[in-house]
């Protein structure tokens, strides 16, 4: 076995720097590498967690795409409707990765009270609605049964409940704008099936959802009428591509669009975690690679003398320099261990305790959202390894220029 391959399992071992003067110089770089990978972890998880969440929350209330009438205004008020009977429902037929197609109606109101009133928008959907969004915020109750010739149970969310004192199973009376047919409003009564909390402050204050045999006789139309149609995917990512098969799929007549277009600017936003992220990560690899070269040119200047008997024994440069590189490489590994295991912790008791919250009004979420994904945390890991590594090759250089002679003369 030659010099430097031994030495090298001399150093990696950890026997040579316990109580030299590069001790508490390593611990920094192997902190400041831990320290690095927790919070790119941390960033990246309630990143992509906020991402996600703010988009299926947006999902659920309003579809992936929204097929209405093309002359319907742009409010959440449905006033022209359109025939159920299309071609492409109740499935596009040459159109992949489409869940389900669901019809809907809404209808603007006030929920009144003896004290006290809410303005609504009263959502009706049918039999074949996906109420699994609802049931993941439920809170108390149960979802509506469409089952039975007609139903008066609605859901209301908790921010409403709240403001009304209203409890489940409680009777409330709404009053609907007026419609083409008639000047005066409607007046009806629904009972409170179910309470939901989604954290999504601006639909939980206005939002009841109820039967669309509701909303049609309040409108006046026929069982055949309908506000619209929500069209929901199997992959968000595809939500561009597949809004434009959609839209060309489409009568002239309908008007097609994806939550992203209605709701560009909270859409806009939300992309703005992706340069958040990145900044993020960044800087920690900067930091990072800053500590592990302070650290690596403490390792060589204090091992001079040894430079000099291994170069004097015939060892090349290159050679020795393998010796601190891989001495460097078990550092940051050692730093990316401690790292995973401290940050992973921390995301899963997020994760499973939610501790830290959040103001619904300003990020559409109650508590901070995490998403762990194997595939980020391993690209995490290996570049950082191969960056920092990599910023270490040219510091490394140092030892060509070390002559034998003046090294071992202070030995």
């Amino acid at each position: 076995m030659n010099y430097e391959l031994f030495i090298a399992k001399r150093i990696i071992a950890g026997k040579k720097y316990k109580n030299s003067i590069s001790s508490p110089i390593i611990k920094i770089a192997i902190t400041a590498i831990a320290l690095g990978i927790i919070i790119m972890l941390i960033a990246v998880a309630t990143g992509s967690g906020l991402q996600y969440k703010i988009r299926d929350k947006m999902a659920g209330f309003k579809g992936h795409v929204q097929i209405v009438n093309y002359d319907a205004n742009n409010s959440d008020v449905s006033t022209n409707p359109i025939e159920k009977n299309q071609d492409f429902y109740p499935k596009f037929k040459n159109i992949t990765g489409i869940k389900s197609i669901q019809v809907f109606a809404n209808k603007g109101g006030i929920l009144r009270t003896k004290t006290d009133f809410e303005g609504i928008i009263f959502k009706g959907v049918s039999t074949d609605y996906d109420w699994s969004f609802f049931e993941e915020y439920l809170v108390a109750g149960k979802v509506p049964n469409f089952k039975q010739p007609r139903t008066r149970e609605v859901l209301l969310s908790q921010t409403v409940m709240n403001r009304l004192q209203l409890k489940l199973n409680d009777t409330i009376l709404a009053t609907f704008l007026k419609t083409a047919t008639s000047s005066l409003p409607s007046n009806r009564k629904y009972i409170i099936s179910g309470i939901y909390n989604s954290g999504f402050a601006q639909f939980d204050k206005s939002m009841m959802i109820g039967d669309i045999r509701e909303v049609q006789k309040l409108n006046k139309w026929t069982e055949n009428q309908v506000g619209g149609f929500e069209v929901i995917l199997d992959n968000f990512d595809e939500i561009d591509a597949k809004g434009e098969e959609i839209y060309r799929q489409t009568s002239s007549t309908l008007r097609s669009t994806t939550i992203v277009d209605t709701y560009q600017n909270i859409f806009d936003w939300i992309k703005l975690f992706d340069n958040n992220i990145w900044f993020i990560i960044g800087i920690m690899i900067v930091i990072a690679g800053i500590n592990m070269i302070t650290a690596l040119l403490v390792l060589i200047l204090e091992r001079v003398q040894m430079i000099g008997i291994l170069k004097a024994l015939g060892s090349y440069s290159a050679s020795i320099r393998k010796i601190f590189l891989y001495n460097a490489g078990y550092l940051i590994l050692k730093g990316l261990f401690w790292g995973n295991i401290i940050g992973l912790l921390l995301l899963f008791i997020q994760y499973y305790f939610e501790v830290i919250t959040l103001n619904p009004e300003t990020y559409y979420v109650t508590t901070m959202p995490v998403y762990i994904s194997f595939t980020a945390i391993v690209m995490l890991n290996f570049g950082t390894l191969f960056l920092c590594f990599l910023m270490l090759i040219i510091p490394s250089y140092i030892i060509t220029k070390i002559e034998p002679s003046k090294a071992i003369k202070f030995a």
